[in-house]
């Protein structure tokens, strides 16, 4: 683990337990630590997808070796619910992340789940203020094509992704059996479209194989 910055609120071995590569990397996964395996059912579909857009266009890939990935809260057991529960202990990591933030300024910072998503709002003091359950699926999707379009390599972008993609799809006799599923069109579209921003901003972003 590379260039990480240690505060006196929170010890080394706290660190090293919710945080992993680089903070100065430019693109930051931030997951919930009770679904740890986000990186694999979500982020692990959606990467490929975007080296493969990227390949396609650029003919190189992203180095990911130093991307950085952070749980927003040390404990799983302090994850609020609700709105009106967010304790002390949550505030702490809110104010903390945003000090992380403000030094280091990472260009994209990837989100799974309604939790993570609205930590990330607190953590740029975006108002109103939201419980987790006000960010389902569907909004989250719209919030994501949102953050496309207003995408911008000057700032800190908020990209929220989902933290579960059912598979809902039955395969019937009407049904083309090369078609996409439901997942894998998710995968694709959210993954070609930040593939997108990250071609046209590949002279500011340092995340090339060299």
């Amino acid at each position: 683990m590379t260039r990480l910055t240690y505060y006196s609120n929170q010890s080394n071995e706290d660190n090293l337990n919710r945080e992993l590569g680089d903070r100065a990397y430019p693109i930051w996964l931030l997951i919930n630590p009770k679904y740890p395996a986000v990186r694999q059912d979500i982020w692990r579909h959606v990467l490929d997808e975007i080296q493969d857009r990227i390949f396609r266009e650029m003919q190189t890939r992203i180095d990911t070796s130093n991307l950085y990935i952070r749980s927003a809260v040390s404990d799983g057991g302090i994850v609020p619910n609700t709105l009106n529960w967010w304790g002390n202990e949550v505030a702490k990591e809110i104010k903390y992340f945003r000090g992380i933030v403000d030094e280091y300024k990472p260009k994209l910072l990837i989100s799974f789940g309604a939790f993570p998503y609205e930590f990330a709002r607190r953590v740029f003091e975006v108002k109103p203020e939201k419980g987790p359950k006000a960010w389902n699926s569907s909004i989250l999707k719209d919030r994501f094509e949102q953050s496309m379009k207003t995408f911008d390599i000057n700032r800190t972008n908020r990209i929220p992704l989902l933290r579960r993609v059912i598979a809902t799809d039955k395969f019937n006799e009407t049904q083309n059996f090369l078609s996409r599923t439901e997942r894998e069109t998710y995968f694709h579209n959210v993954g070609s479209k930040i593939a997108d921003r990250i071609i046209e901003n590949k002279d500011h972003l340092d995340i090339w194989i060299k």
